[in-house]
């Protein structure tokens, strides 16, 4: 690991530097492992407040399901994602997860669904999800196999309200939801608002900017994370930046990603996008795209800090959480006796509640995307780190 302070004194950043301590099994997106065409994805950590040795680490596994891990990294349960409703409908297959009270939600990214999960006393999970639960943005089962679903999720207790910000694959939109409790111990889910985060950019040369993408796709959100004491949201838009959002407010773009203006152009014959012109250097410095993962410690009185994901080179960012988001370090996380290094990261959790005598100052669990070496196909898993 390789830290690079942006700010304040060296001993108060290195206090919270990460070190690896272990990881989970490796995940394999192949039809012939076990589960099937598993992709680890993201991960959420719910806190036993009874016994907090006793906590878990969930993790998405897309079609593979929902995995439960202890904190040793042993793999407890995995929850299978639905199957296809009928042929040639696409299988569920499971995104983003995140954790209010007892409970894990999960966006279904295959069906278009919000799943949830009441995590018992005893570590089990129990599937709550509204038999009924219609889908979060398409108005058809025919639409929802055209994939424009439930992508990125991120849920937080707000003025007594159970309250699920998630984005739409290949759009700009937020649809903020409340989950509700219905007959039968179920909890579905009602609509409480949307918000568009832009497509096109103006740049201070006058000249508007749009991310290049595949035909079609707008500049999606995945990361996200609900601040429920300063009330914000915020989103990683991967190809744009991090947004914060204050909720009844408007957008803040907080950091940009360092491509951000860079003109680019679809190749239809790699089909990928490629330069299109020079650098303006209208970007940021910190974040290589995507923006993905994003998390929140939590410090006394509001203070503490959001960790995001700079996926293209694989670093994280730290950010103060209040004021005006100061950068405060960056960090890689290399690989060790134990573990794997963590290389084009997802998805991050943290808490800063002890969690016994392993995790004596919180636990910071984070995607791995490229686990090594590769096991019949590639190859993922969930790596925890001391804070």
């Amino acid at each position: 690991m390789v830290p690079l302070l942006l700010g304040g004194t060296p001993a108060a950043q290195a206090s919270q530097f990460p070190r690896p301590v272990l990881q989970t099994r490796a995940f394999v997106d192949d039809p012939a492992a076990t589960p099937a065409n598993a992709d680890a994805d993201d991960p959420a950590i719910w806190v036993n407040r009874a016994d907090p040795a006793r906590s878990l680490v969930l993790g998405t596994l897309k079609e593979g399901g929902l995995a439960a891990f202890d904190l040793g990294g042993r793999e407890l349960a995995t929850l299978p994602a639905p199957a296809p409703p009928s042929p040639g409908a696409a299988p569920g297959r499971f995104n983003n997860v995140d954790v209010v009270d007892d409970l894990a939600v999960v966006s279904d990214r295959g069906r278009d669904r919000i799943r949830v999960y009441r995590i018992g006393g005893d570590r089990s999970l129990t599937d709550v999800t509204d038999p009924a639960a219609p889908p979060v943005f398409s108005a058809s089962e025919s639409e929802v196999d055209e994939q424009r679903t439930a992508y990125g999720l991120a849920v937080a207790e707000l003025g007594g309200r159970r309250v699920v910000a998630v984005s739409r694959r290949h759009e700009t939109r937020i649809a903020l939801l409340e989950l509700t409790d219905l007959p039968g111990g179920h909890v579905g889910t009602q609509p409480l608002t949307t918000v568009d985060l832009p497509e096109r950019f103006g740049l201070p040369d006058g000249t508007t900017w749009t991310p290049c993408g595949d035909p079609g796709e707008r500049p999606q959100i995945e990361g996200m994370v609900l601040d429920a004491t300063h009330r914000v949201l915020y989103a990683a838009q991967e190809d744009v930046g991090i947004w914060r959002i204050p909720l009844g407010g408007a957008p803040e773009l907080m950091d940009k990603v360092r491509s951000f203006g860079a003109p680019a152009r679809y190749d239809e014959e790699t089909e990928e996008c490629v330069p299109d012109g020079p650098d303006p250097g209208f970007g940021g410095t910190r974040l290589t795209a995507d923006a993905e993962g994003l998390t929140i410690a939590e410090g006394p009185r509001g203070s503490g800090q959001l960790y995001a994901s700079s996926q293209g080179d694989s670093r994280f960012v730290v950010y103060d959480r209040t004021g005006g988001n100061k950068p405060l370090y960056e960090f890689t996380v290399g690989s060790t006796a134990r573990t794997d290094s963590v290389e084009h990261s997802d998805g991050a959790a943290v808490t800063t509640t002890p969690l016994g005598r392993d995790f004596p100052r919180g636990l910071l669990v984070l995607h791995d995307g490229e686990r090594r070496p590769e096991q019949g196909g590639p190859t993922t898993g969930f790596v925890y780190l001391r804070r």
